[in-house]
């Protein structure tokens, strides 16, 4: 099994992007890392490390899209980029079964549309990160978290059937699945809301448990967030920043007093642990969620240890029928209909 990895996009590549393929490799057994991107800087990179030789290889591509391109045109244009090469060899090889990259998130997405396809039936695909919840060992998913600022109510019926489906391959049961909303009564929320709320609760293929507020998201309450492309963005992003400024403000409060000091001291292995579980360098990607193959997108300013989970959850998944259980639930639903 081959995963192809983007050694040129994000904020720190190549370096970072290559210490963490080669850290994922050394930790897992089971795939072969290629790197795709300028050839001679990836081999004077790889000369820093020890690895199997065998386990890593190198696809050469010289050009590479930056986040300040306009992603549609750039996939055009940039034929010989180093997101083009990975979705093509994706696309032409049957070892190839994952990409990984921390580059443009709309020329991942383009690209993975484009030139590797969407599975029969989805009409939009879904960028689906997972996140922590207070309960320990439950995750959310939340989709779609920005491939589709505007959507329509079949985009989102599809969202939940995907994301259903996703958790259920990750061991939820009957995993309960709700519509990101300004409210939980049934009639909150807008146009798209209102004409979409009864559409999934009338699926049987899902468990509709109604509308969740963005407040309770990580609340551990439900396994899927549904909702579209633009406020499901402006939630994730509302929740990064919510998180990274309330650990900034515990950590100033510490250490501004003496008193401060010795708490922090005796709670120092509970604020790790907390740090740690929000931290997305612990979770990986977003896988997109409604294309041919797995495609998972790592935070644009991904270092080694978040890279590496990144590469660590596309062969988790490259060996789950995530892929394969969508179309044929999609399927299955377009003959229904």
């Amino acid at each position: 099994m081959k995963i192809l990895i983007d050694a040129f996009g994000g904020d720190n590549s190549p370096e970072q992007i290559i210490e963490g393929t080669i850290s994922a490799v050394n930790e897992k057994d089971g795939f072969t890392a290629v790197l795709v991107g300028k050839e001679q800087v990836i081999k004077s990179e790889l000369e820093k490390y020890s690895f199997d030789k065998q386990r890593v290889e190198i696809l050469n591509a010289d050009e590479v899209i930056t986040c300040e391109e306009e992603p549609t045109l750039a996939i055009r244009r940039k034929l010989n980029s180093s997101i083009n090469v990975a979705f093509k060899e994706l696309k032409e090889n049957l070892d190839a079964k994952a990409f990984v990259s921390a580059g443009s998130t709309g020329a991942v997405l383009v690209g993975a549309t484009l030139k590797l396809g969407r599975i029969k039936g989805v009409v939009r695909p879904a960028l689906a990160p997972i996140l922590p919840t207070i309960i320990d060992g439950k995750n959310v998913l939340l989709l779609d978290a920005g491939a589709n600022a505007d959507c329509k109510s079949v985009n989102l019926c599809q969202f939940a059937l995907m994301g259903s489906e996703y958790v259920k391959q990750l061991g939820v049961e009957n995993p309960k699945v709700a519509l990101l909303s300004n409210g939980t009564e049934d009639e909150k929320g807008n146009a798209l809301n209102h004409e979409v709320f009864p559409m999934l609760k009338d699926m049987k293929e899902i468990n509709f448990v109604g509308n969740i507020e963005a407040r309770d998201i990580l609340s551990g309450e439900v396994d899927v967030v549904v909702a579209d492309g633009f406020s499901g963005n402006v939630a994730l992003k509302s929740l990064e920043g919510g998180i990274s400024t309330l650990l900034k403000l515990l950590k100033q409060k510490i250490y501004s007093s003496l008193k401060g000091k010795i708490g922090g001291m005796l709670l120092k292995s509970e604020f790790s642990e907390i740090r740690a579980k929000l931290d997305y360098n612990n979770n990986g990607g977003a896988l997109f969620l409604g294309v041919e193959k797995v495609v998972v997108k790592a935070h644009g300013s991904s270092k080694a240890t978040a890279f590496k989970n990144a590469v660590l959850q596309a062969v988790s998944y490259a060996n789950l029928p995530i892929t394969e259980n969508i179309s044929k639930n999609i399927s299955k639903t377009l003959a229904e209909n």
